[in-house]
């Protein structure tokens, strides 16, 4: 039987600073020297938190954890786009058995810890926080603009663009032929009739003139 140790895999990720990334690597590096630890691998990313969790390598980081593995962050905002999913992303680490250390906040979350399972709960509060002052400050927002009379959404009457523009002077024409929407719509190479049939009556194909 093959007996596999625990590893200590540690995430840093900054913007577009790589200052700010050798930085992340010396704290973690320092940390694991006071706690006399090895660092097993460094998973390192120069990306926009607005890109999805596979551009910023955390689904790389979450397939190299196993069971009491632990990961290391310098600070709770290196792991997420917004605090609801920073909190799914620990729930997820500590429902695996995998210790969450971030440095700058000075937690250590663990699975089997009382203290871990408060500052989950607290922080799935703040996430649930979070979410309804967003809502809130929207809802605001839009009150506000109507008070001032201003006009939400599209402007009544606006066309936008669609697939069926492509062949607009075809469908135009065969509409002078007389030929059935559902017709056309075979011809054409489209499924739904309706949808065409929708998009002729919005733009008042019928009878135009070339």
């Amino acid at each position: 039987m093959i007996l596999v140790l625990p590893q200590i895999i540690a995430y840093i990720r900054t913007s577009t600073d790589k200052q700010d990334l050798n930085n992340q690597k010396l704290e973690i590096l320092e940390w694991a020297h006071k706690k006399e630890v090895k660092v097993d691998a460094f998973v390192e990313i120069t990306i926009s938190s607005r890109k999805t969790s596979k551009q910023r390598r955390i689904e790389e980081v979450l397939q190299m954890l196993t069971d009491t593995d632990t990961l290391v962050v310098t600070e709770l905002s290196r792991l997420g786009r917004s605090t609801a999913e920073v909190i799914a992303l620990v729930n997820e680490l500590v429902a695996r058995n995998i210790r969450v250390i971030i440095l700058k906040q000075n937690l250590d979350i663990s699975q089997h810890d009382m203290t871990s399972k408060i500052v989950i709960t607290l922080f799935s509060l703040f996430a649930e926080l979070e979410r309804d002052l967003i809502s809130l400050r929207t809802k605001e927002a839009l009150a506000a603009k109507k008070q001032q009379g201003i006009t939400l959404g599209k402007p009544k009457g606006t066309i936008q663009k669609s697939k069926f523009d492509a062949d607009l002077e075809r469908i135009k024409d065969l509409l002078k032929l007389g030929l059935s929407v559902r017709k056309i719509a075979l011809l054409l190479g489209y499924k739904n009739h309706l949808a065409l049939n929708t998009y002729i009556n919005k733009r008042k194909l019928r009878g135009q003139r070339s």
